[in-house]
């Protein structure tokens, strides 16, 4: 489940959408527990693939392609504001992706960064059996649709776990396979930092992430989109602004090296630029 929290189109569910669901018969939070439990053991196992990523970050618009090593994602920039790199970024991508490959350092980092992301994952999946109250709220698409809202009882003891506690929101879970198609939250208050005085995230933002399943185990980010803002220390206003689309899943050898993903990488803007379809439009 990378992310990069790396996060429109249809939310695919493996069901049709006419097929008709049996009652729940387990509890809503049970259920959720479940689901926790299988995307965390089944990402243990998990397969690797080749993508496109169009996404704004800040107003920025980039479309790069991104393929999964044993040491952690590979990207290569592909467009910038909706055009082709010219040739001196072409270059400057190329060297940096040789540096990669040729800096231990470099690599240290990469595979640093990988960790972290994937053990921040964890600890946010971790939290939701736990930290919310769930209600079922219908199915829609073949998935079941579930309210949440903070749990009173579950004390947070880290920045993530407050921030997330504070929000209410929906939790799409696709009950042939018994995994998470679609999670959707809001802060319905302010979150302090230092009692206010460090810095606070402001009601009101709101993420939203959606999943599609690329193989018989395998589920992968299709939509992640983030819109926080608050103020941090000495008042300076923050914000984060993140609008996010993939597709094109492609799967690839498992655990490739770092010199075989490169490989992958070599420059066709062009090609990678035509793998996005008109029902995936660049991230707004």
């Amino acid at each position: 489940m990378r992310v990069g929290w790396v996060m429109p189109g249809l939310l695919i569910c493996a069901l049709a959408q006419g097929f008709s669901m049996a009652e729940p018969t387990e509890p809503a939070g049970t259920l959720v527990r479940e689901v926790v439990y299988n995307e965390l053991h089944d990402h243990q196992k998990h397969g690797y693939w080749r993508y496109w990523i169009a996404q704004h970050v800040q107003q920025q618009a980039r479309l790069e392609e991104q393929v999964e090593t044993a040491d952690g994602p590979l990207t290569r920039l592909v467009e910038t504001g909706g055009r082709p790199l010219d040739a001196a970024a072409e270059q400057q991508e190329e060297n940096r992706l040789q540096k990669l490959l040729t800096s231990p350092q470099e690599q240290a980092r990469l595979r640093q960064a990988y960790a972290d992301d994937e053990k921040r994952i964890g600890r946010i999946v971790t939290l939701l059996p736990d930290a919310f109250l769930y209600d079922y709220d219908g199915e829609e698409n073949g998935c079941y649709k579930l309210r949440f809202r903070p749990n009173p009882a579950y004390p947070p003891h880290s920045v993530e776990a407050r921030i997330f506690h504070a929000m209410t929101g929906e939790l799409w879970i696709d009950m042939r396979w018994k995994r998470m198609a679609r999670l959707e939250g809001t802060l319905q208050e302010n979150v302090d930092f230092g009692f206010g005085i460090l810095g606070r995230l402001y009601k009101g933002g709101w993420f939203r992430l959606e999943r599609t399943q690329v193989s018989a185990t395998d589920w992968k980010t299709e939509r992640l989109e983030m819109h926080m803002s608050g103020r941090a220390l000495l008042f300076k206003t923050i914000a984060r602004e993140t609008s996010q689309v993939r597709g094109g899943f492609a799967a690839v050898t498992p655990g490739m090296s770092l010199a075989q993903g490169i490989g992958l990488l070599e420059p066709h803007a062009a090609a990678t630029a035509a793998l996005v379809p008109a029902k995936f439009p660049p991230a707004r």
